[in-house]
């Protein structure tokens, strides 16, 4: 295991780049101390820990009817969801791709999941070292997206997806103290968020009209986000982090096609075979 911390960003089912990335290191036993994963690549990172390398693929890539976790227009309205939550964080660890919690829970490794306090607006780093259902529950949370997904009640506190608070931590690594930082993002080189629209703020508003600091801290998000897009571009330049970023056209964060995803994935699994060795002469420098 090497002393260094790894940050993965979401991105919904653009988190399939992240998992190809991840497949190819766990083939070559490349392991890092600690991991930070936010909503997509919350379950990227638990994957990682867990050892299990194509799992996180074969949860978000597929064919057959009985593994698709999207509700139709009528169950969504019913649940308030766009996606069956319970299927993704029950039955697919549980039952159809088992998850190692022995192993996760058996690791030297620390892993964050960020999630966002509705309460505060603000980000919260959450690990999970001994129960199955609080894990899967902190997961969840980090990865509910806003007006798509019912908020996840974790300790008695509610909590939405972690990228609406935190979507690229680089500021935690660096205060984990960890002098070797890997960054793996799902956007393209030079990409910055647009401002959030006003019809989509009025949706917050409306959804969230009891939980006002989480409305701010939706409404600037993109503000957030691009400070910290500079940021890893400045560390970058420096020399001072590792940087890896898909170099075609990403999917949609929602995209089913199984052609597409794979495509994706497999993109990512190309690109850090062919940047393995510029990665290994950072860590190792």
């Amino acid at each position: 295991m090497i002393n260094a911390a790894m940050v993965l960003e979401g991105g919904a089912t653009r988190g399939v780049f992240t998992s190809g990335v991840l497949d190819y290191l766990m083939e070559k036993e490349i392991y890092l101390s600690h991991v930070i994963g936010v909503s997509a690549g919350s379950c990227n990172g638990i994957d990682y820990v867990s050892r299990q390398i194509g799992r996180t693929r074969d949860c978000m890539i597929h064919r057959e009817k009985e593994y698709n976790y999207y509700y139709r227009f009528p169950k969504f309205i019913k649940e308030k969801s766009l996606m069956d939550m319970d299927m993704i964080f029950d039955k697919y660890p549980n039952d159809l791709f088992p998850f190692d919690y022995d192993t996760y829970f058996a690791s030297d490794m620390e892993c964050e999941l960020v999630t966002t306090n509705c309460e505060t607006g603000k980000a919260e780093y959450m690990t999970e070292h001994r129960e199955k259902e609080r894990l899967m529950k902190i997961c969840r949370a980090s990865s509910s997206m806003p007006l798509v997904s019912p908020m996840v009640v974790v300790d008695k506190t509610p909590y939405l997806d972690g990228g609406l608070a935190d979507s690229i931590p680089v500021g935690r690594a660096v205060k984990t103290g960890s002098k070797k930082i890997v960054v793996i993002l799902t956007r393209n080189p030079g990409y910055r968020k647009k401002p959030v629209s006003k019809g989509t703020v009025k949706l917050y508003k409306r959804a969230y009209k009891s939980y006002p600091k989480l409305v701010r801290t939706a409404a600037y998000r993109n503000i957030r986000y691009n400070r910290e897009v500079e940021l890893v571009e400045k560390l970058e330049k420096e020399g001072r982090i590792y940087v890896l970023r898909p170099l075609i056209p990403t999917v949609s964060r929602l995209e089913r096609d199984y052609d597409t995803l794979m495509n994706f994935y497999e993109h990512g699994y190309s690109l850090m075979k062919r940047d393995y060795d510029r990665l290994m002469k950072y860590l190792e420098g």
